[in-house]
């Protein structure tokens, strides 16, 4: 009997055979839609963004090249002087001897005083019962759900000079002869604002960092406290460590909002500008944009105030990554 041998496949140059082409074609393609799907989907929600976004950031800085002022808005011409707004804000001794050190020390202090606040009240909600943990929370949320200017009119009433509940008590106590404006001094002015900004913001850092604690091993805690360490050891021993990451993000967080507050400072009496010794970055880039008519000026002001807060994004993003890393 004679055997009967299939034909052997024929090959292409390359080595392949006429079937698997059309298969490799076919692989190379659903792996390239495979690729290109998540930018197709993320397309609309970006070109938003890049609409309402980037655009005026791009038309912020063209301004800051210019004398843009009213002149230049009544007739649509161009008056570019370079670098020369960002020169003058660099040289201005204002910039150093009192917004910088508002706008930075004020940061400094917000972040510090929100974070242990938070951090406290985490600590205590960790310790009630789940009914009043979120009675307690629900209250302390609505500080935070609590619009800024909201929040400002309230703080100025509470320290007006004539009609102030902090005067009256004082008065009735004889602490002071009569009353006092607050406002108008640099350090209670921000004291002030330190109390709308921390009250404003430290819920948020206490149900963030709640939600940390919760993750904590209590074997690890019970261990240790049968070791005899205190709450403080047991706490940054094990507590602060584990949360390191939860840490992070709330004081970058923070920091980025510090660093630009406006609405808490321009709507206390004299923070518009009418005392130029609280003026802070933000308030300060507003007030030569609209109040003398120097938008040029404020948008150079408006982009130093960006590139600071581009600066803290960037270690913010680099933090999250070592963190994913380890």
């Amino acid at each position: 009997m004679s055997t009967v041998h299939a034909p052997l496949p024929q090959t292409t140059e390359a080595g392949n055979t006429p079937a698997s082409v059309p298969g490799g074609r076919r692989s190379n393609r659903f792996t390239l839609i495979a690729k290109t799907r998540p930018w197709l989907l993320l397309a609309p929600g970006l070109i938003i963004l890049a609409g309402l976004m980037l655009w005026p950031l791009v038309q912020v800085v063209i301004y800051s090249l210019q004398d843009y002022g009213l002149r230049e808005i009544n007739t649509g011409e161009n008056n570019w002087i370079g670098f020369g707004n960002y020169i003058e804000a660099l040289t201005d001794s204002t910039l150093w001897t009192i917004v910088l050190p508002n706008t930075v020390g004020f940061a400094a202090v917000a972040v510090f005083v929100t974070v242990a606040v938070g951090t406290l009240v985490a600590l205590l909600l960790q310790r009630l019962g789940r009914t009043w943990r979120l009675i307690v929370s629900s209250c302390i949320m609505i500080a935070w759900a609590m619009p800024a200017v909201t929040g400002t009119y309230v703080w100025t009433f509470i320290f007006d000079a004539d009609r102030g509940i902090f005067n009256s008590i004082l008065l009735d106590l004889g602490l002071i002869d009569g009353p006092v404006n607050w406002f108008t001094n640099q350090w209670t002015f921000y004291a002030i604002v330190l109390l709308n900004v921390v009250h404003h913001g430290f819920p948020f850092v206490a149900i963030t960092v709640l939600a940390g604690l919760l993750g904590v091993s209590k074997e690890m805690l019970e261990a240790a406290a049968m070791d005899g360490a205190g709450a403080w050891r047991r706490f940054w021993k094990i507590v602060f460590p584990t949360l390191r990451p939860v840490f992070s993000v709330v004081i970058i967080l923070s920091t980025i909002w510090d660093f630009k507050v406006f609405a808490q400072v321009y709507l206390m009496p004299g923070g518009s500008g009418s005392n130029r010794s609280v003026l802070n970055l933000g308030v300060w880039s507003y007030v030569e944009s609209f109040g003398q008519n120097r938008y040029g000026f404020g948008a150079a002001l408006a982009v130093l105030l960006t590139l600071v807060l581009i600066g803290i994004t960037i270690v913010y993003i680099r933090s999250l990554m070592k963190e994913d890393e380890l």
